[in-house]
């Protein structure tokens, strides 16, 4: 794909310039949405529960404490929040090792920013564990700065990763674009301040002031991120 970039720090008279790309990482980044629902389910399976394909849309996108919480509570099953917490994430873990596909797209956005050299940050509701694993596959070179859920006071939906990730990186939030796939992610960066740009993965997400809907990460790069910089004004 060939585009044309504003220089990183080109402003208008306005300053409406994009200062920095925070990414969420589950579902947009990695297609692993999935991974963590069958791996729920296996656990559950394990504690002599089955999980109703309807809670799926409950717990997509949001913290280990909110999802885990939920279904430790619609099941009854006798085990604390920290358990299942582990259990959930050794399971990932071992999803992930097998194999860790990219969404479409994904690999040439990261290029193209690193390329561009703009600010880039992983803003995640998943636990630090479960991050750097994931970045072997990513490259950790594509980021400046990674928020993960359980390094924060609040995470998703709450706006802390997001504001703790635009001031890690010097960013205006209301200048920042956030590509999210869950609508827990998009209200999380929306509280922010931040421009989002939603690619759903499980659920569908409408258009809103502030809030882009696109089909894939193959219809976004620089070009149109910018574009939405200009348009915000």
């Amino acid at each position: 794909m060939t585009t044309t970039v504003p220089a990183l720090g080109t402003r208008s008279a306005e300053g409406s310039a994009l200062q920095a790309v925070l990414l969420d990482m589950d579902g947009t980044l990695v297609d692993t949405e999935g991974f963590w629902w069958d791996v729920e389910v296996e656990v559950f399976a394990r504690l002599g529960h089955t999980l109703d394909d309807s809670w799926r849309h409950v717990v997509v996108g949001g913290p280990m404490s909110r999802s885990a919480g939920f279904l430790i509570e619609a099941t009854g099953a006798d085990i604390t929040l920290p358990e299942l917490s582990v259990l959930l994430n050794d399971g990932f873990e071992e999803r992930i090792a097998e194999a860790l596909p990219l969404m479409p797209g994904a690999g040439r956005l990261l290029a193209e920013l690193a390329e561009y050299e703009i600010p880039t940050a992983l803003v995640s509701a998943s636990h630090r564990r479960i991050i750097d694993r994931v970045l072997t596959s990513l490259g950790p070179q594509h980021f400046a700065l990674t928020v993960a859920g359980d390094e924060v006071p609040r995470t998703k939906p709450h706006p802390d990763p997001y504001l703790t990730a635009a001031a890690g990186l010097g960013a205006d939030p209301t200048r920042c674009a956030v590509v999210e796939d869950t609508a827990t992610g998009v209200a999380a960066a929306e509280a922010a301040g931040c421009h989002v740009v939603a690619v759903p993965s499980v659920a569908p997400i409408a258009p809103a002031h502030r809030r882009t809907v696109v089909r894939s990460l193959e219809e976004v790069n620089l070009t149109f991120l910018h574009g939405l910089m200009t348009e915000m004004r």
